[in-house]
Formats: C-alpha cells, structure tokens, sequence
C-alpha cells in the first residue's frame, strides 16, 4: 500500500487516500522513514535483512535447486 499512496500522492494527497484506504498517513510517514533511516527499523526488521543475505548465499550455493524447506533447515 505504500507504493501505491506513493505513486498517487501527487495527484490525492496522502490523507484523503488514507480515508478510503484502512491505513493512518503516520503509519505512511514512518514507513517512508524507516526505509531512508534503517535505525529505526524493528528488531525483527533488522535481523530478517542478516538472514536474507544468508539464505541467498546458501541457495547460490548449491545452484539454486534448494526450495523453501531445505532453506529454512
């Protein structure tokens, strides 16, 4: 939704398409910082990034052919 209210603010606004969208503009805001300061990125948010460079290091690995389950093990 954020790329959405991103592509169409110009022309509505982020409040009004936040009327008819179930999301607050505050919740669009710090969206939009969290992406241009990673400080303020959760805890979750943060180690999910570590894990995602794991996981495609792993799989290129071993020639892509490793699915979904054989990355999580």
């Amino acid at each position: 939704m954020i790329d959405f209210i991103d592509d169409h603010r110009d022309v509505y606004g982020v409040e009004p398409i936040g009327k008819i969208l179930p999301m607050a503009p505050s919740t669009c805001h710090e969206a939009k910082r969290r992406t241009s300061e990673p400080s303020r990125r959760s805890a979750r948010q943060k180690r999910d990034a570590e894990l995602r460079d794991v996981i495609q290091q792993t799989r290129e690995a071993n020639l892509c052919v490793y699915g979904a389950r054989k990355s999580w093990r």
